[in-house]
């Protein structure tokens, strides 16, 4: 097989997103804004934060890319590697949908220990990639730069809503869990193919069944940032939204265990992340 990057999309990426849209969820009408919107809003965020980071590697000599398997270049990257971060993006927010999710805020979910722990977690790691980079060995450049490009913005989205998170910890690791591994093997088979190559100068040479430990770690941790970012948009929504006017005690968050269900319509999952037949909803899908 000899592909290129744009033939990686088309057989291996482009067909699961159709079968994602094919199989889309109902979601109630209170969410389907919301769902859209944050969808839009990581993708962009994806792009942004991702290309000057990507096109520095690149110049730096961490990846490169075989002959004939780019149709065209942007800066450093190639086109296809612009629309892998949109693609990314819409494969795992599907995925996050298809197996459905509790947005609805309960008691706790602002508890500051495990928001405060999470967010220093991650800061820490942070600061081991800025080192790495900075001041480590050439051999963990790349490593390096990926925990200093995503840990940080873990480390934020734990400050903000790290004990929901802990709470939804089941799902969320599904809804990260599944396409890091497809992703992982298509990465795999690409690599195997000659698309790209990483470096051996600036990477550390450890492999996880065939695929260096570097090309891992950043599909996993770009999984829960996509995942992270997507579960607490929709409940900083809820959670954070204008209380009406002469609204009573009832409109606070529900606790986990008091039996209170959220409002018709509010969610799409119960409090494990499976979907709840029950769920009042319109029959229309989260993507017209």
């Amino acid at each position: 097989m000899t592909l290129t990057y744009l033939g990686v999309h088309a057989v291996f990426v482009l067909p699961v997103l159709a079968l994602l849209l094919w199989r889309r969820p109902t979601l109630p009408v209170e969410r389907r804004r919301p769902a859209r919107a944050a969808l839009l809003l990581m993708g962009t965020v994806a792009f942004a934060y991702t290309t000057p980071w990507d096109n520095l590697l690149i110049e730096r000599g961490a990846w490169a890319y075989g002959e004939g398997r780019v149709a065209a270049r942007v800066w450093a990257a190639p086109v296809g590697e612009y629309l892998f971060f949109a693609l990314q993006t819409a494969l795992i927010g599907l995925w996050l949908h298809r197996i459905g999710f509790d947005p609805t805020p309960v008691e706790g979910d602002t508890a500051r220990l495990p928001r405060a722990l999470g967010a220093l977690a991650w800061l820490a790691v942070a600061g081991v990639g800025g080192w790495l980079v900075l001041a480590g060995p050439e051999r963990f450049l790349y490593l390096g730069a990926i925990l200093a490009w995503a840990c940080p913005v873990l480390a934020l989205q734990w400050a903000v809503g790290g004990a929901f998170l802990l709470r939804r910890l089941r799902p969320i690791a599904v809804a990260v869990g599944v396409p890091t591994l497809y992703l992982w093997v298509v990465d795999r088979i690409a690599i195997a193919d000659g698309v790209w190559t990483v470096a051996a100068e600036t990477s550390t040479g450890v492999h996880l069944l065939g695929l260096p430990i570097e090309e891992a770690v950043f599909f996993l941790v770009a999984s829960a940032l996509v995942v992270n970012g997507l579960v607490l948009f929709e409940w900083a929504l809820l959670r954070f939204r204008p209380r009406p006017a002469g609204s009573t005690g009832s409109d606070h968050p529900r606790t986990p265990d008091d039996g209170t269900d959220p409002a018709p319509g509010t969610a799409l999952g119960t409090d494990d992340g499976t979907v709840d037949a029950a769920t009042d909803h319109d029959p229309t899908p989260i993507a017209d």
